[in-house]
């Protein structure tokens, strides 16, 4: 009796798939991912003998799988997966989830390399995520002071009309400190996991908005991420000098307050942060334009 059960064809394992017979949920799941097993080890060219000795299971136990009839366990399903070389995912997905499309995007996933993979996952995110439309209801201006951010971002959103933010006045607003303070009391990473759930209120109560956003938040990969992924972002530069310059003609005399190597520190900043910077949807150097040309720009690429 075990024999027959081991060498049961195919085409028998077939027609009984075809057969009218009211199953359950879980009956149904199984007939399912046993004719995904068999049809994945057919297109390998794989007999059920050889998947068995790879998997180290035995070939009975694989019939009855296959058949629809087995409850295989999580471990010895991966280790089939593995023998047939699939993910267990993969193996799991029924046929009316499962696509070419799918398939190949998986496929395409693991032959990335581990350091390739952020990148990928950015930009599904990016694009995919949210609806393009949806994102671009909300502009993030990224950058250092000194850019422009706060003078473009203000006459965009008067024109545009929506809510002009500034994640940095978000912050104060909402612990009831200034910056410094708030840097001093909890130091760095104590402030930007602040500056995650201010960001995550700021998107969760405005539709729509434009939003000047302080320069270090991509020191965080996974804040930055969630900015990227639900907003139209913009990294607003310009020169070092530049930078420096209209910080102090704003009255601001900080950044060369006892520091002689302010411009250089400066720098070495923008060199270290532009790649991240550059994972912006688009980028407007402000550097010895006027204020008309780059707003000029900036509105152009918000319509676009």
């Amino acid at each position: 009796m075990s024999k027959q059960t081991l060498t049961l064809p195919d085409d028998q394992i077939d027609a009984r798939d075809d057969a009218a017979e009211a199953l359950t949920p879980d009956q149904t799941f199984l007939r399912e991912l046993g004719k995904r097993v068999r049809e994945i080890r057919d297109r390998r060219g794989m007999t059920r003998k050889l998947v068995a000795s790879q998997a180290q299971v035995s070939e009975r136990h694989l019939a009855h799988l296959e058949s629809g009839e087995g409850n295989v366990s999580i471990v010895l399903l991966r280790h089939i997966a593995t023998a047939l070389g699939v993910s267990l995912v993969e193996l799991l997905t029924s046929e009316g989830e499962d696509t070419v499309e799918r398939r190949l995007i998986r496929r395409f996933l693991e032959r990335l390399p581990q350091h390739r993979l952020e990148e990928v996952v950015f930009r599904l995110m990016r694009d995919f995520g949210h609806e393009e439309a949806v994102r671009r209801k909300r502009v993030a201006l990224i950058g250092l002071r000194g850019a422009g951010k706060t003078t473009l971002g203000v006459r965009l959103a008067s024109e545009i009309g929506v809510p002009f933010l500034e994640l940095d006045k978000e912050i104060e607003r909402e612990t009831g400190m200034p910056i410094s303070e708030i840097f001093s009391l909890y130091g760095q990473s104590g402030y930007r996991r602040i500056e995650q759930q201010v960001l995550e209120r700021v998107l969760r109560d405005n539709a729509e908005g434009v939003i000047s956003v302080g320069g270090g938040i991509v020191s965080r990969p996974d804040t930055y991420d969630y900015l990227l992924s639900c907003c139209f972002t913009v990294w607003i530069k310009a020169q070092p000098e530049e930078h420096m310059a209209r910080v102090i003609a704003q009255g601001d005399l900080r950044p060369m307050a006892g520091n002689d190597e302010a411009m250089d520190d400066l720098k070495r900043i923008l060199d270290a942060r532009e790649p991240m910077y550059s994972r912006a949807d688009e980028t407007i150097d402000t550097s010895g334009e006027d204020v008309e040309t780059s707003f000029s720009r900036l509105r152009q690429l918000v319509s676009s």
